[in-house]
């Protein structure tokens, strides 16, 4: 495949990831509103570990686990804004 080809697949598959990134803060905003309606706090740091940890066990490849997380914790950090934007 020529770069042109390759830049057409990645623009494919930002596509499909800003799509799944919508419907996790979909998620992340209706646990939010459970939270805010039994007055648990936003912040859960076991849960965002379950979270890391998680998605190292399902990583593939090539990125390594420490990278995967980074990109992760700026996820739940967005995640985490949006339910307290709606609390």
């Amino acid at each position: 495949m020529e770069i042109a080809d390759w830049r057409k697949r990645i623009d494919e598959l930002d596509e499909q990831i800003v799509r799944l990134i919508s419907q996790r803060a979909e998620a992340a905003e209706a646990i939010g509103r459970l939270k805010a309606q039994q007055a648990m706090p936003v912040y859960e740091p076991g849960r965002e570990q379950q979270v890391f940890d998680h998605v190292k066990r399902c990583n593939p490849g090539p990125l390594p686990d420490t990278e995967i997380q980074k990109i992760y914790e700026r996820i739940v950090d967005v995640m985490r804004a949006l339910q307290k934007k709606d609390n």
